[in-house]
């Protein structure tokens, strides 16, 4: 995702020169700058997800039925 998204930047920027237009030559380095610094949405553990950590505390007895077929 990282390659991609400096490659898109790339393109931008040279898009933005080409068409004389300086916002999308910002837009570019900003997609060129979150690939070379590793930034992005989830770079502040926006992403994470919930999960519980709990041990098992112990092991439980498991009782089995017999089950007679006629």
């Amino acid at each position: 995702m990282r390659i991609i998204r400096l490659i898109l930047g790339i393109v931008i920027i040279v898009q933005g020169f080409q068409a004389h237009q300086w916002m999308f030559v910002a837009l570019g380095g900003l997609f060129t700058l979150m690939p070379l610094f590793n930034v992005g949405c989830c770079s502040t553990a926006g992403c994470g997800t919930n999960y519980s950590s709990r041990k098992p505390t112990g092991t439980e007895d498991i009782t089995y039925e017999e089950v007679k077929s006629k």
